[in-house]
């Protein structure tokens, strides 16, 4: 199994958009660094008129609300599809400018308005458009990449931060039933091979998506054995190194690098700033309860559906023609189509 289980859960934080979290998932975990926070930022879609704060890390948006910790939501950045600043009515603002967050997980598109009640601070935009743009380019920390532009000249293409600390010559990768001679690179952050015939024919495995290294006997003899996270595809990749007793060294070398790593990971998010975000304070804070029992209920009632994108909505966030209108028998009314998966009786209830 994976060498550390702790890292292995925090995987969604780049991937996912989530509603309401518990603090411990709200804190920065491991190889996860704040870039930024900012104060007095209004949720304008999910939450109008209500102020808290958005913390910027080199993985996700998180926005914790000013009113109650729990309200808050989760946006990683691989889940983005676009961001951009448009006009927007805000309760606490009036008509201002704010950023447009459209992003899907799931299936399913989720829209996402930020607004800063600091007048003139353009932080909000700036900040979060560059922590963005270098995710987008980093992205051979986190993923599994084939035939890429990895190798040149027999070299490995090296990433910022990134040391070898291996040169393994004579592998064969059993992915093809005849399988193919070729070298691999091994490094702090992921293990590259590539055919001796034809460079362009390589994989490159972030230590973020592996799941396990183990030696194993197949048809082939002493064969490592990487096993991939669900996430990447859930690959099995297998690999034959002359002798047995390398092949067992090298297993053992690159799961010493694998436990190193989980301990602190590295992203490649390079984010320089003028100058360091204020400290930031603890997550609680004391509110006055309100007399009322809330209850969770699964479902479209659930904090997510307040931030459904449209069905029709473009990738840039325009809606590109509007839901037809449709007969609904429970009112006696033609009314607009209702979103997939919500009721007119959800429309109702008290949340």
């Amino acid at each position: 199994m994976h060498p550390d289980q702790s890292l292995t859960s925090c995987l969604w934080r780049d991937r996912e958009c989530r509603f309401d979290l518990k603090e411990a998932d709200l804190r920065q975990d491991k190889g996860e660094v704040l870039v930024d926070h900012l104060g007095e930022i209004e949720d304008t879609k999910g939450n109008n008129g209500q102020k808290g704060r958005l913390l910027v890390t080199n993985l996700r948006l998180v926005w914790i609300s000013d009113r109650r910790v729990r309200t808050n939501l989760s946006i990683g950045y691989s889940a983005i599809l676009n961001l951009a600043i448009r006009g927007a009515d805000s309760r606490l603002c009036g008509k201002t400018r704010a950023l447009y967050v459209l992003a899907k997980h799931n299936g399913t598109r989720f829209q996402f308005i930020f607004t800063n009640c600091i007048p003139k601070t353009p932080r909000l935009f700036t900040t979060i458009q560059a922590v963005h743009r270098a995710y987008e380019t980093s992205k051979l920390y986190r993923e599994i990449r084939l035939r890429s532009a990895v190798v040149d000249d027999a070299q490995l293409v090296l990433l910022p931060h990134e040391e070898i600390y291996e040169e393994i010559d004579g592998i064969w990768n059993l992915s093809a039933e005849q399988g193919q001679l070729g070298k691999m690179f091994v490094t702090n952050v992921r293990f590259v091979w590539y055919a001796k015939a034809n460079e362009m024919h390589n994989i490159s495995v972030s230590y973020y998506q592996v799941l396990d290294i183990v030696v194993k006997d197949t048809k082939y003899g002493k064969t490592m054995v990487v096993k991939t996270t669900k996430g990447s595809g859930g690959y099995t990749l297998g690999f034959r190194i002359d002798p047995p007793e390398r092949a067992v060294k090298t297993v053992q070398r690159m799961c010493g690098l694998l436990s190193v790593y989980c301990v602190a990971p590295i992203f490649g998010v390079d984010f320089e700033q003028e100058s360091a975000p204020p400290p930031l304070e603890e997550l609680t804070v004391d509110v006055e309860e309100d007399d009322v029992l809330i209850t969770e209920v699964d479902g479209v009632g659930d904090a997510f559906a307040a931030y459904f994108a449209e069905a029709n909505q473009s990738s840039e966030g325009e809606v590109v023609r509007e839901r037809p209108a449709v007969y609904d028998d429970t009112l006696g009314l033609a009314v607009e189509a209702l979103r997939h998966g919500t009721s007119m009786k959800s429309l109702w209830a008290i949340e």
